[in-house]
């Protein structure tokens, strides 16, 4: 890192700052750069779970899958197409041979059900003459209702009655099992200690270069690296990743990575006064947490 680039991700951090001002970056001494080198430690477990459970839809006089067509399969033996590794998804199947038909619980098989809101008169007091078919000390008739006392239900518009939500009107529902399958992307990180003032959430999603990578259905803890803390990282996140989905999931593929996160520390003179900011990253990220002139044109100032 030198004087050079040291300025100019400043630069490029400020330009994309609509209250900062360039000015500072111009002109600004560099009186120091602290360098180190971060290590990053990455563990990825994509695993699947699978979870069951009984389910309806309408019934449309289609095919029934049930009983009689055979035992259903058990869940772990029913064959889908596996995302690609390391990306999450949920999906739902039908289980073979799970179905039956049953009439609808809410409507009781007649695929409309009375409307609450007239109880199956079709029309509702009116709201402006209470159903007296004249206001209060006025002689002539309520204009909403054209002296009727009554307006149309805007519930059922009229009807009395409304389809039935739950088997839209078919009357019938197809009770079946689901299969509910989650991949899942389980992530443990470690990043060595530093010296400096650099937030830490900031350092694990920061870009680097890699060191180490390992690929594998089952990935093993490292061992007799050179920085002691990235071995015990490894140790503990396989750990707790084998101890957290033992139970309930299988693992299909795990990943584990070493990087490298360069981290400067620059300290500049502005205007009689000593500042800093750290340029993190491959990519020369900048975090400035004592800027100075910053201003207020009513966004909000990260």
């Amino acid at each position: 890192m030198t004087e050079e680039v040291a300025r100019e991700a400043l630069l490029s951090f400020v330009n994309s700052k609509c209250c900062y001002s360039s000015t500072v970056a111009g002109d600004l001494v560099i009186r120091e750069l602290n360098q180190q080198t971060l290590c990053r430690y990455r563990l990825e477990t994509f695993s699947e779970s699978r979870i069951s459970e009984w389910t309806f839809q309408p019934f449309t006089n289609h095919s029934v899958d049930g009983p009689q067509r055979g035992a259903s399969p058990r869940l772990w033996d029913i064959k889908v197409q596996v995302p690609p590794m390391f990306q999450e998804d949920i999906r739902k199947f039908q289980v073979p041979h799970s179905s039956l038909v049953k009439e609808c619980h809410k409507c009781h098989g007649r695929g409309r059900y009375k409307c609450s809101g007239c109880h199956g008169a079709g029309t509702v007091r009116c709201p402006s003459c209470c159903g007296a078919k004249r206001k209060a000390k006025q002689s002539r008739r309520c204009q909403l209702c054209a002296g009727s006392g009554r307006r149309r239900c805007s519930t059922c518009s009229g009807r009395g009655n409304k389809t039935c939500a739950t088997c839209k009107g078919e009357k019938k529902l197809l009770h079946f099992i689901q299969l509910v399958i989650m991949w899942k992307n389980s992530l443990f990180e470690f990043v060595s200690e530093h010296r400096l003032n650099c937030p830490r959430e900031l350092l694990a999603k920061a870009k680097g270069e890699n060191l180490f990578k390992d690929e594998n259905s089952v990935v093993y803890p490292i061992v007799d690296f050179p920085l002691r803390d990235i071995s015990l990282a490894s140790q503990r996140g396989i750990a707790e990743h084998s101890a957290a989905l033992a139970s309930r999931a299988r693992v299909l593929q795990q990943r584990q990575t070493i990087e490298l996160i360069p981290l400067t520390e620059v300290h500049y003179w502005y205007q009689g006064k000593t500042y800093v900011y750290y340029i993190y990253g491959t990519d020369h990220q900048v975090y400035a947490v004592d800027y100075p002139e910053r201003y207020c044109c009513g966004c909000t100032i990260v």
